[in-house]
């Protein structure tokens, strides 16, 4: 494997780390951003769904972007556009400036999000064996280490400011000198994957949507139940089973931890028992972790309820993602920008219909909702069978293996 490949790989490793410390830094700390700025119970769900709406709008712009711009121009530009918005999220006193903030942050992930896994899915072709898991597994130790400073903030009754401040300025010349190292489909060992773009772009209409649709509802399902935990598990704990602010960070960090653990052997659970057998099992343990959750009686079982959720949503997604390159490796990023915006339709859905379920009637109850539309990912499991590999009508590149299966090494 050429260097540029693995310089690539890393550098992209990297961003997905930084994104998952910056969105863990983002959402353990929401009930210290509400009490900053006053944002009541009936309000916080309005801000929570405006993030990944306008998330939706910057993936949905990316896909147009990237047929004039290559996704990791897109990439080096919104990350740091995302950690400085978070940083505007603790550095204001008035409504107004942490709507601006959001806003900002929202628009950015947006792109943020598409272009990473756009980089990812052509990284992994250039590879001929599933690396998608390796870079989430990457995401998820970012989330532990954003939840564990998230937790020393709180725990040192630190500002907000203060507590991204240092992150910022650590993390985004990181980024940008990362960022020299970016690999788009087309380059180093992978020329000519341009032309197959093109040649299958042609097909990225409604025949295209309609094969996407299963894995579009997947990605749905699991990430109403990720975005309950966290937008959330803090709020969940701290109101619901009377934890203390300190002990609120902690759900998130325990979730974080479990989907790095099984995102680091989840390729050795595709390879030895398929695709279809390691999302079943990831549904199965998500709805059983969130009724652990809705009948905790403390923190504790809480906890469990949380370990077992992030063991089990860890693989549905990067698997998901997988799927869509394999299905439509000539047009792999439109094809991830239009599977990227069902990650916002998740969040959409699932923070306020919690809230409003919360409100309304209870959190436990509430938690019960995610739990059946994660079951009902069982549904759809067969969307991740293995397939033949297409490259377009005339193109075949038998080299390039399976995207959904083989090892994991970063």
């Amino acid at each position: 494997m050429t260097d540029v490949l693995r310089r690539g790989r890393a550098s992209l490793a990297f961003s997905f780390f930084a994104q998952g410390a910056a969105f863990a830094l983002l959402v353990t700390r929401i009930p210290a951003i509400q009490d900053r700025y006053g944002i009541s119970d009936a309000l916080l769900p309005v801000f929570l769904a405006a993030v990944p709406v306008l998330a939706g709008v910057g993936s949905v712009t990316t896909e147009h972007l990237v047929k004039r711009i290559r996704p990791s121009r897109i990439l080096r530009w919104s990350q740091p556009v995302v950690l400085l918005a978070l940083l505007g999220v603790g550095a204001g006193d008035q409504l107004a400036e942490v709507a601006v903030a959001l806003g900002a942050f929202g628009l950015a992930v947006g792109g943020l999000d598409a272009s990473m896994n756009m980089l990812g899915v052509s990284l992994q072709r250039s590879y001929g064996r599933s690396i998608m898991l390796g870079f989430h597994a990457a995401y998820s130790l970012g989330g532990i280490v954003g939840a564990s400073l998230a937790w020393a903030g709180a725990h040192w009754h630190l500002s907000l400011f203060v507590s991204y401040l240092p992150v910022v300025l650590v993390l985004l010349p990181l980024c940008l000198v990362g960022s020299r190292w970016y690999v788009d489909a087309g380059s180093g060992a992978d020329a000519g994957a341009d032309g197959e773009k093109a040649e299958a772009g042609a097909g990225a209409g409604p025949l295209v949507f309609k094969l996407l649709l299963p894995l579009c509802l997947v990605m749905t399902f699991a990430y109403i139940g990720d975005s309950t935990v966290s937008n959330w598990s803090a709020k969940y704990l701290k109101d619901v089973l009377g934890s203390s602010e300190q002990m609120a960070t902690v759900p998130y960090n325990v979730y974080m931890v479990m989907t790095l653990v099984g995102r680091a052997v989840g390729d050795f659970g595709v390879r030895r028992f398929g695709a279809v057998a390691v999302v079943r099992l990831g549904a199965v343990v998500a709805a059983l972790g969130f009724g652990v959750v809705a009948v905790a009686p403390g923190a504790g079982v809480g906890m469990l309820g949380f370990t077992l959720l992030g063991l089990g949503l860890c693989v549905i997604v990067p698997q998901t993602f997988a799927a869509a390159g394999r299905l439509f490796p000539g047009a792999s990023d439109t094809a991830i920008a239009r599977l990227n915006i069902f990650n916002y339709v998740g969040f959409l859905i699932g923070s306020p219909l919690v809230g409003a379920l919360g409100d309304a009637w209870n959190y436990r109850a509430a938690m019960l909702v995610p739990m059946v539309l994660v079951l009902a990912i069982l549904g759809y499991a067969r969307s991740f069978e293995p397939q033949p590999d297409r490259y377009g009508d005339v193109h075949e590149r038998p080299r390039t293996a399976d995207v959904g299966r083989g090892s994991n090494g970063v």
